[in-house]
């Protein structure tokens, strides 16, 4: 009689390679955000040098927040990731269109691609304070726009809501527009070029083409984009903290909310911190599946059948 053979199973292998991420997951992601949420229940500050705390105190951070000026610094922050954001993914789609069409015969796209991915790279302190210096009173810009007789006095950037949010959105667009691109630019080069020279055989210009295949084609590297923009952009910190040292001005317009998040670490209570963590977390979740689900729906569901129709 012969003996069975004994069956290998690799599976055990895959599970033992990837366990390393989880762990880690598990202790430096999951472990904190337990503790985040626990501490939000809790009255936990420094007053002076005596700790106060832990006290358990319910939902009173929560309710605090709210009362607070918390709907401002949401605000500030949409305001400014919109603007930063739609000029960031049209110019990164025209771009990724262009680069990607074999009949603009482009040459020299490696050479910009890193030219345009370079922004990238840049630390976000010293960009914002390349633009202090560019925007300041006494700055290259209003000099350039003072010699040109285009105005007859420096613009005070710094010192007007919209200048402040418009600069913070223009380093948000400079640093970011590149990645996009690139991501993009694989999207629409991942898709079969038949479809493209199909098109082109029946007719299709390229305004069609590109609304009609390119569009539906890289939908998800597009939701993908949107996601993670959106998430970035509910932490915005760098910029607006540095360019406006911390205070969040003109008359707090600029005002973050990890930059609330900030301050509130920075005065030890943890408390209200957890609790505006906890509020970013539902927030960053609720934006994300609305994006998701908008982006994703290709119609595709049956819609119901009019009443009276027809058997």
């Amino acid at each position: 009689m012969k003996k069975k053979q004994k069956s290998v199973s690799y599976a055990k292998w895959g599970y033992i390679f990837i366990a390393p991420f989880f762990i880690t997951f598990f202790i430096f992601s999951c472990i904190p955000l337990v503790d985040t949420i626990r501490n939000s229940f809790y009255e936990y500050y420094n007053s002076g040098l005596k700790v106060i705390g832990p006290n358990w105190v319910g939902f009173q951070n929560y309710l605090a927040l709210a009362a607070s000026d918390l709907p401002k610094y949401m605000w500030n922050t949409f305001v400014m990731w919109i603007l930063g954001f739609v000029p960031q993914i049209v110019v990164a789609l025209v771009l990724a269109a262009w680069f990607t069409d074999e009949r603009m015969r482009i040459h020299g796209r490696q050479f910009f691609k890193v030219v345009i991915y370079l922004p990238n790279l840049i630390m976000a302190s010293a960009f914002a304070m390349l633009f202090f210096t560019l925007f300041s009173n006494g700055g290259p810009v209003n000099s350039i726009l003072v010699n040109a007789g285009i105005v007859s006095e420096p613009i005070r950037f710094f010192e007007t809501t919209f200048g402040t949010r418009a600069i913070v959105a223009l380093m948000n667009f400079m640093m970011w527009f590149g990645n996009t691109t690139i991501m993009l630019m694989a999207a629409i080069a991942g898709i079969n070029p038949s479809l493209f020279e199909a098109a082109q055989l029946d007719g299709c210009t390229h305004s069609q083409m590109f609304f009609k295949i390119t569009l539906p084609l890289i939908k998800p590297i597009l939701s993908y984009t949107m996601i993670t923009s959106l998430i970035g952009g509910l932490q915005m910190f760098d910029v607006p903290q540095i360019l406006t040292n911390g205070q969040g001005g003109p008359n707090r317009t600029t005002m973050t909310l990890i930059m609330l998040l900030n301050s509130h670490l920075k005065s030890k209570n943890y408390g209200m911190a957890g609790a505006l963590s906890v509020y970013l977390f539902i927030i960053s979740g609720i934006l994300c599946f609305f994006v998701y689900r908008m982006m994703m729906d290709d119609g595709s569901k049956p819609k119901k059948a009019k009443k009276g129709a027809k058997a």
